[in-house]
């Protein structure tokens, strides 16, 4: 087993935190650190969730608990959680898709960013309640649906 400076064990806090698996920060690891070999299982011993980690410093766990809520907490740091991007790649995808002629492909892509534009993928609706004599406020209501509860067999729980 490699002997860890900080610097490393805190890369491997912040991977585990942002929900890598050991696996990956492994590999991540190797990466980042030069070809710095680590184990999954010495990488299990960062992840304060995981019974491996009990004799984890409290340093580390409170570094864990920080990457962890900034990570939740911050979902517009991720590309793909971004309108704009996501339809940037679709339309690359869908000219490539052209481009080698994979019609299918080009109209399901094509679908997709109308979905995503219309915001199908959304639970929310908009409701104007303009009235034809305007006395009713012309601000929109949103209104988020919830799926009911159901029980293992598809049956709504009351």
């Amino acid at each position: 087993m490699a002997t860890l400076n900080n610097k490393v064990k805190a890369f491997i806090v912040q991977g585990l935190a942002t929900y890598m698996t050991p696996s990956e920060v492994v590999e991540a690891v190797n990466q980042e650190f030069d070809g710095l070999k680590v184990t999954r299982q010495q990488v299990s011993n960062y992840d304060p969730s995981k019974a491996a980690a009990v004799n984890l410093s409290q340093k580390w766990k409170d570094l864990f608990k920080k990457f962890r809520d900034d990570f939740n907490n911050d979902i517009q740091a991720i590309p793909i959680a971004n309108k704009a991007y996501r339809l940037n790649m679709l339309d690359r995808m869908a000219r490539d898709a052209e481009k080698s002629k994979n019609r299918p492909l080009a109209a399901s892509l094509l679908e997709q960013a109308a979905k995503d534009v219309g915001e199908v993928y959304t639970n929310k609706q908009k409701v104007d309640n303009t009235s034809s004599d305007g006395s009713m406020s012309t601000k929109p209501t949103v209104i988020r649906l919830v799926a009911p509860k159901v029980d293992e067999n598809g049956r709504a729980i009351k």
